[in-house]
């Protein structure tokens, strides 16, 4: 199951609305569809770096909120992202983390990748052959 959480402080500052997040939802969907995929469900983070929210990652709470919603299993579930306060979030919530486009940078996620697929098949790979060793 596929789910999206997002920092979105572009909403608060007017720069991005509703509206358009929910079209680029449409489109993302239409796409994997597609190719015989979805995302299960979306979140974002609407707030200031300084709301002092706790769904705005590094903080666990977008995720722990699918994780409730979807009934989703954090220790068996992975955290995909491009920085390290998505890696944070996801260690804060229990999952596992894979960091993208790391160029080589060392990180404390599980696992590195230099992009989507890559960390799609490498978990892949690794829930088959029961890995979890760090790349």
């Amino acid at each position: 199951m596929l789910a999206v959480v997002s920092n979105q402080r572009g909403l608060a500052r007017g720069l991005v609305s509703w509206a358009t997040l929910a079209e680029i939802e449409f489109e993302i969907q239409a796409r994997l569809r597609e190719r015989g995929a979805e995302i299960a469900a979306f979140r974002y983070c609407p707030h200031e770096l300084d709301a002092g929210c706790d769904c705005r990652k590094p903080a666990p709470g977008m995720i722990l909120e699918l994780a409730g919603e979807l009934e989703l299993d954090l220790s068996r579930s992975w955290m995909i992202g491009d920085s390290p306060t998505d890696v944070a979030a996801g260690r804060a919530a229990g999952t596992r983390t894979a960091l993208l486009d790391a160029g080589g940078a060392e990180g404390s996620a599980d696992l590195l990748a230099g992009s989507l697929l890559e960390a799609a098949a490498a978990i892949v790979g690794r829930e088959g052959a029961g890995e979890l060793s760090r790349s």
